[in-house]
């Protein structure tokens, strides 16, 4: 009975030796005003190291400026600047300031109906599990339960990797239908489900969905953003996923007048499906991509649509400096692993793997066991109030996104997870608190999510689209969310194994120090990207390498 109390709970949401180089950028640095980067690059955790520890950047007298583009130099800054112990990102040339005078929110919007299906599915289970569990004849059976909930994961890590591969092959807005396919067929297959075999390949095909929207959603949103709010936008991604979850477990509210609304549950999730096959079809495909396949006049269209006719010059401009003297094609899977890519595809897979070994989703699967355990005597109020912060705190990091930056949201992130795994573990503990034990129990949980949400779970949807080259971002994109998902998948199915073992407070301890080390990494190896153009900051790191 515990163990279908736990698993019915479940919602989810390092080089070797330094070496100094010193290089002068190419044409098209010059062209974004540039000068000589000069970067002492350290050993970093774990054999990675970004080279943002210490570095000399020196620029003098620098005007931006682009050939052949008739614009007032009025509208370009001298810049000077000598920093020391910043990151090379911390440097940027300083960009015109033209306000785009297209349309973005309402195609952003669009692509948010996957990362509403994304939160949606992952929570669905936790209020219909029970009852589909009475149908279909495994209530006992908490093997076949977890089975029906790790599933979807299982697909979600498969759908990870073929949205890098769809998003390089058919373009996003394609992929983005094809992917409505098994999103639309699995929710059919739940909601109508007589056998235990049709749930799990159901649950199997909405994973796969749900896996292609975690790769396509952020990369969509980063690549027709405009700079000045990408991290705004960005961060909306998260917000939805955020939204779907809660949108879960309020429609899981009428289960108890009506054991049978389960299949309504996962039946209506075919309309936002629906809904996102038919609104890509009129939003416009990413100008990066579509410039990408040689199709400059479908690019400059887009451009025009998302951002206004009076910036597609400087759009294609940017589009041209970045890609100047290449003409490689879009990168293979085993490119990832090069020398050339490595360190940067790394980053990545750190990043998700930091995000889930700090004990995200084993809180928030078995919250509601965990505050029975203490004493709350509504644990599904608690677990309403956990949804809530989640959603209050990744509104907030929208909002700061662009002034705060990502860097730093990532570092107060993991701090505060820190304190608040310190706290749980001292909770289950330390006798001295038993009888507060179910209050602090919630205020550690809810703490740890307020802190996850402003930082350890948007940015690095944001963040990866931003930092990976053009040549590679989708497929890097997908690994690095492979990486999420397979850990998630193994965490959820070891946690409990782990909590008998050891106790649930060295658990939650040993989650803390994984937050810990989550700082030290961010601070070695993650560069500031707000305010700059993707293609600026592919030139960025490309003189790093």
């Amino acid at each position: 009975m515990q163990a279908s109390a736990l698993v019915k709970s479940g919602v989810s949401c390092c080089s070797s030796s330094g070496f100094q180089n010193r290089r002068v950028l190419g044409e098209s640095g010059r062209r974004l005003g540039l000068g000589k980067l000069r970067m002492t690059e350290r050993s970093g955790f774990c054999g990675l190291s970004f080279g943002s520890e210490i570095m000399e950047t020196e620029m003098r007298r620098v005007r931006l400026g682009f050939d052949g583009v008739s614009r007032s130099s009025a509208n370009y800054k001298s810049l000077k600047t000598h920093a020391y112990d910043e990151d090379v990102g911390d440097v940027v040339p300083a960009k015109p300031n033209n306000k785009s005078s297209g349309t973005v929110l309402p195609f952003v919007g669009v692509a948010c109906l996957g990362a509403i299906l994304f939160g949606y599915h992952l929570g669905v289970v936790n209020g219909a599990l029970e009852y589909l569990s009475k149908d279909l004849g495994i209530l006992e059976n908490t093997v076949v339960q977890g089975w029906i909930v790790s599933t979807l994961l299982i697909g979600a890590t498969i759908g990870s990797f073929v949205g890098g591969t769809f998003a390089d092959k058919f373009g996003r807005t394609r992929s983005f239908q094809l992917d409505a396919i098994p999103l639309t067929v699995g929710a059919i297959l739940c909601a109508t489900a007589q056998s235990v075999q049709t749930m799990i390949i159901g649950r199997l095909l909405t994973g796969l969905g749900i896996g292609i929207s975690s790769a396509i959603v952020p990369l969509y949103i980063s690549e027709i953003s405009p700079t000045e709010i990408r991290g705004t936008l960005g961060s909306v991604n998260q917000l939805f996923i955020c939204v779907g979850i809660l949108a879960a477990l309020v429609a899981g509210l009428p289960l108890v007048g009506n054991p049978a609304w389960w299949r309504t549950m996962f039946g209506i999730s075919m309309v936002p499906a629906v809904l996102l096959a038919v609104g890509m079809a009129i939003s416009p495909e990413s100008p990066r991509w579509l410039y990408q396949q040689g199709r400059l006049p479908e690019a400059e269209r887009a451009i025009k649509t998302l951002y206004g006719k009076d910036r597609v010059v400087e759009v294609i401009q940017d589009f041209t400096a970045a890609s100047q003297g290449s003409v490689e094609p879009e990168a293979g899977w085993s490119d990832l692993f090069s020398s050339r890519y490595w360190k940067i595809v790394s980053i990545g897979a750190a990043l998700f793997l930091f995000q889930q070994l700090s004990g995200i989703n084993a809180v928030v699967y078995y919250s509601t066991s965990v505050f029975r355990s203490a004493g709350v005597a509504s644990d599904i109020a608690a677990s309403a109030l956990v949804a809530a912060a989640n959603v209050f705190g990744t509104t907030i990091a929208s909002s700061l996104m662009d002034r705060q930056g990502r860097k730093s949201l990532l570092t107060i992130s993991f701090c505060g997870m820190a304190a608040s795994m310190l706290l749980l573990s001292l909770t289950f503990s330390w006798s001295a608190l038993a009888p507060y034990s179910g209050t602090l129990a919630v205020l550690g949980t809810v703490l740890y999510v307020l802190s996850f949400s402003l930082g350890a779970g948007p940015v690095p949807g944001l963040l990866l689209p931003e930092i990976f080259a053009s040549r590679i971002r989708a497929k890097a994109v997908a690994l690095s969310l492979g990486t999420h998902w397979i850990s998630n998948f193994f965490i959820g199915l070891y946690f409990l194994s782990f909590v008998n073992k050891f106790g649930i407070s060295t658990v939650y301890f040993g989650f803390g120090i994984v937050c810990l080390l989550a700082v030290l990494y961010v601070a070695r190896n993650i560069v500031e990207t707000k305010g700059r153009s993707l293609e600026e900051i592919e030139q960025i790191l490309s003189a790093t390498a």
